[in-house]
């Protein structure tokens, strides 16, 4: 099976003199007792054929996650790295806000496990702003980059 590939965006902030990112937990059972290492940008998998058009999925897959319009740009190129997993992610940042809710979309799950039991679950269950020294704890190790990326173009 091909490895997955991923777009997200980085929203950004300036507050009180500092640069606050915007972060999204991924919602479901899994991850419902994590939190270090567990957020991540707002991104999602690419469709067959969007190769060329990575920025445009990444602002749907914002949209999708959030419920809100991304920011019309400009976007900063953060390029892409690889997760412990196999995925890609390819990143862009921009200087925007968001107040939420989050209000994400959902999917499919047998849960429990071998129940029979289909449940549906938020993409993501919440979405905060961190400033750069606690975003770098709770994002994704590998995701880590984008914040370097981020601050230090």
């Amino acid at each position: 099976m091909p490895a997955k590939t991923s777009a997200g965006l980085l929203l950004y902030r300036r507050g009180g003199g500092e640069i606050e990112v915007l972060l999204v937990h991924p919602g479901g059972p899994f991850t419902r007792n994590k939190d270090e290492g567990a957020w991540s940008i707002p991104k999602g998998e690419i469709e067959p054929g969007e190769e060329e058009n990575l920025l445009a999925r990444a602002r749907i897959e914002f949209r999708e996650e959030l419920g809100a319009d991304p920011p019309s740009g400009p976007y900063i190129e953060l390029g892409a790295i690889k997760q412990k997993g196999g995925k890609t992610v390819h990143a862009w940042a921009c200087e925007g806000d968001f107040t939420g809710p989050a209000r994400s979309n959902t999917f499919d799950l047998e849960w429990p496990p071998a129940s029979g039991k289909i449940q549906q679950f938020p993409e993501i269950d919440r979405a905060e702003w961190f400033p750069l020294v606690e975003a770098r704890v709770k994002i994704n190790p590998a995701q880590a980059s984008f914040l370097d990326s981020l601050t230090h173009p």
